[in-house]
């Protein structure tokens, strides 16, 4: 196979299995390879490479599960080092990388742990966390799981103000993947707030619904050459004046993945998440998938250079 693989941490905890049932099942819809990867914060180099080779018992309780039994490449990989560390190095050598809300550390009501945080910050690929379905709104099964939507939905939340292209590429593609309806949900704040400086500028003397029109015309702009790509896919577009994360948050107990960009914020004590993003990692019902500026996938799915651009 020549395509990038999805990889999953794993650390023996039911978070983790979550996870990797989620990361086999998209490895499957993309024909990629799986690379199941343990880090062990306390392994030397070498016996880290050794789990690999059975000695690993997180690695080797996993390797016999029957939902990777179908798939043609599947690599246990174990590492040594500290996960916050490890794991999100590894976005740059896969298309996908997934993790579970919660791995064995912490204490029993964190909403997320470290290395989820970790890597949906600074991991250079989409990071997918799975939550656990003991949050509220989730509809669970029997065993406990959660229970997917009837109809097959992926929302994006996008602000119709800025440019997103990997965040609305990877949703628009990966609603097509799963033959799902794309929801595309932005909010934005009314009245505007501004400086003083700015009290009287006439771009903001327009009227909400003259403002929202605008905003309206931006995002179906920035949504159309990704919708020319996947026409079989059915978008609907929410637009209103509330809270963005509050609307996401509301819209993931009927999704099966919301989509999010990272929007990243450099402070001096490092690389940090948009208020979004943060939020809706730590409330969401169903998977989220956290996409940075530029991904594999965006450039993937864009259409191919013929040759006759103008330089």
């Amino acid at each position: 196979m020549g395509s990038l693989p999805v990889i999953v941490g794993v650390d023996g905890s039911p978070d983790s299995e979550r996870a990797l049932r989620w990361a086999a099942d998209a490895a499957r819809a993309r024909s990629a390879p799986l690379r199941v990867v343990h880090v062990w914060p306390y392994a030397t180099a070498e016996r880290a490479a050794a789990g690999e080779r059975g000695g690993d018992p997180v690695l080797a309780d996993l390797q016999d599960r029957p939902y990777l039994a179908d798939l043609p490449d599947v690599e246990f990989r174990g590492l040594s080092g500290l996960a916050d560390n490890q794991l999100p190095a590894l976005g740059a050598e896969g298309q996908l990388l997934v993790l579970g809300s919660r791995g064995r550390g912490g204490f029993t009501s964190l909403l997320l742990g470290s290395n989820g945080l970790a890597c949906a910050a600074r991991s250079a690929c989409p990071v997918v966390v799975v939550p656990r379905p003991d949050r509220a709104g989730t509809r669970q099964g029997p065993d406990g799981e959660a229970v997917p939507p009837a109809v097959r939905r992926v929302t994006l939340g996008v602000d119709a103000s800025s440019d997103e292209p990997a965040a609305i590429g990877f949703a628009v593609a990966e609603a097509a993947r799963r033959g799902a309806r794309l929801q595309v949900v932005s909010g934005y704040t009314w009245p505007m707030l501004l400086p003083p400086a700015f009290e009287y500028a006439a771009v903001y003397e327009a009227t909400q619904e003259e403002y929202e029109d605008a905003l309206g015309v931006q995002l179906v702009d920035a949504l159309a050459p990704h919708r020319a790509r996947h026409p079989e896919v059915e978008v609907t577009v929410q637009l209103r004046a509330e809270d963005a994360a509050g609307q996401l948050v509301a819209a993931s107990v009927a999704s099966d993945l919301v989509v999010v960009a990272r929007h990243r914020r450099r402070l001096p004590i490092g690389p940090r998440l948009g208020s979004v993003a943060h939020a809706v990692l730590l409330h969401a019902v169903c998977p989220v998938a956290v996409v940075p500026e530029t991904s594999d996938e965006d450039a993937a799915d864009a259409p191919a250079d013929d040759g006759d651009s103008a330089a």
